[in-house]
């Protein structure tokens, strides 16, 4: 994993950002953590959204160090390790006696917006620059990723909204997590459930198996890369993965759609059911030839998708050429597995614009209607 082995001589202690779906296993994998080690601390967020304000537990191996609802100017993830985290970690690293810090963030929470932010707050000179930012962690059970990745609950239909209009599906934030994330924690033994997260997780991250097997030294001896993390988020770094099961039973299945042609907007939108909805995860970018230096998001999950316009491609994508790339993953049995990835396959093929419809340049698309527009927003002159 881009998380590599620290240098020998750092004493400073070490910090780490533990993330899940599951209120269940979070809770555990956070008391395995405090407990099994006498030099680590948890700090525990959860955020009560009704009430504009987060609740905080502090635990170690001695036991609860504190339990208290601290309320925030806005109830949400970043207020909340703007307002209450990052004080929080450097009043306990500056007692000297913990080793090890763990921020447990509230359930179904993404990792990159707080990595990003911790990131900043370890840079020299800053009120964490004591602490080494190690890994990022979810732990997962692979009994329920099938269900929970790929079908149509919300968060707010299992009580794990983060804010009063968290719509969000529970199949995103499980995907966000598995994606961005250093380390993959796994409980549970389902193969299915297994080549799901090895087909999701980043080529760079690691894969540990079984709560006994991870304690805080492990992670210690990991550095966060904050640039690689960055691109993992990224939809331009959706790529089909290197690793695949030798397990009969599994029946996860991933499909790369790659062309550099751009979609035609009014047959994508005759397409999209079949191309984007569905018990499938989707992440990846588009073009389209009335937009032609625009970078279209592609991110589906739980049934639902998302696109929009995320800026120029030089801006984004610095001087790569446009592209129409998108990862595909589904789980089925073989002859449904079969047909679904064939509808995929037609559909996208539908979808993309013709050579004789893109060979002028685009010139024949000047000046008609963009059809694209509810969704992608208005047009940059």
């Amino acid at each position: 994993m881009h998380s590599r082995p620290d240098h020998p001589a750092s004493h400073h202690p070490a910090l780490s950002v533990l993330v899940s779906t599951d209120p269940v296993l979070r809770d555990t994998t956070a008391a395995s953590l405090a407990l099994t080690s006498p030099g680590a601390v948890v700090v525990r967020h959860d955020l009560l959204p009704d009430d504009g304000a987060l609740r905080r537990v502090v635990v170690d191996a001695t036991g609860v160090i504190e339990d208290v609802t601290v309320e925030l100017e806005h109830a949400c993830v970043s207020c909340s390790v703007r307002e209450d985290a990052v004080p929080t970690l450097a009043r306990l690293a500056g007692t000297g006696r913990w080793t090890d810090l763990v921020l447990a963030l509230p359930v179904t929470a993404e990792p990159l917006p707080v990595g990003r932010a911790l990131a900043a707050h370890t840079d020299a000179g800053e009120v964490l620059e004591d602490l080494r930012f190690t890994a990022t962690v979810a732990v997962v059970d692979l009994d329920r990723v099938e269900a929970d990745l790929l079908g149509d609950d919300l968060v707010d239909e299992r009580d794990l909204a983060l804010t009063p209009d968290d719509e969000r599906p529970l199949g995103e934030a499980l995907a966000a997590q598995l994606e961005q994330v250093d380390v993959v924690v796994t409980t549970g033994d389902d193969p299915t459930g297994a080549g799901l997260v090895d087909r999701l997780r980043a080529r760079d991250s690691r894969r540990i198996d079984g709560l006994h097997e991870l304690d805080v030294t492990e992670l210690a001896a990991c550095r966060h890369d904050s640039v690689a993390a960055e691109g993992r988020a990224h939809p331009l770094g959706a790529r089909n993965p290197h690793r695949s099961s030798s397990d009969p039973a599994d029946r996860s299945w991933s499909l790369l759609l790659k062309s550099r042609r751009p979609f035609h907007p009014e047959r994508l939108l005759e397409q999209i059911e079949h191309l984007g909805t569905g018990p499938v995860r989707s992440r990846g970018v588009f073009h389209v030839p009335d937009r032609p230096d625009s970078v279209c998001l592609w991110d589906g999950a739980g049934g639902a998708l998302c696109v929009a316009d995320l800026g120029t491609w030089q801006e984004v994508a610095g001087n790569r050429p446009p592209v129409t790339r998108i990862l595909v993953v589904g789980a089925g049995e073989p002859d449904e597995a079969r047909s679904t990835r064939d509808r995929i396959l037609d559909a996208f093929g539908e979808a993309l614009a013709t050579g004789a419809e893109v060979d002028d340049g685009g010139l024949r698309w000047l000046g008609r209607k963009d059809v694209l527009e509810p969704w992608l927003g208005a047009r940059v002159p």
